[in-house]
């Protein structure tokens, strides 16, 4: 049984689509569809890989680690504790002690 039909419903649906489609067009519709699913499934392949490429792109760009892990890195590198601390806030205080001690590179 397939999604619920049992073989008399099959055999009943598949008549009434020789009669309403003819035994002609059957093949035609069902290569049809075939073709159709085969694109999709192409272009749903496609559109991964190339957001799949770009972030690896982007990861090995970082040295594998991320942008949390970067801030990170920079916190500690100016001597702050980001330990518990909003990553917005980490953020803020990391650029402002990174102005400070780099002050030719701001203006």
């Amino acid at each position: 049984m397939i999604g619920g039909l049992g073989p008399l419903e099959l055999t009943i649906l598949l008549g009434l689509f020789f009669v309403l489609f003819g035994a002609q067009r059957l093949p035609e519709l069902a290569n049809a569809l075939g073709r159709s699913k085969g694109e999709f499934q192409k272009g749903l392949t496609e559109t991964t890989s190339a957001v799949k490429a770009a972030s690896t792109v982007a990861d090995l760009e970082a040295g594998g680690r991320t942008p949390d892990q970067q801030l990170m890195e920079r916190a500690k590198s100016v001597g702050l504790d980001p330990v518990g601390m909003d990553v917005d806030e980490l953020q803020a205080k990391v650029n402002a002690l990174e102005a400070l001690n780099n002050p030719e590179e701001t203006e």
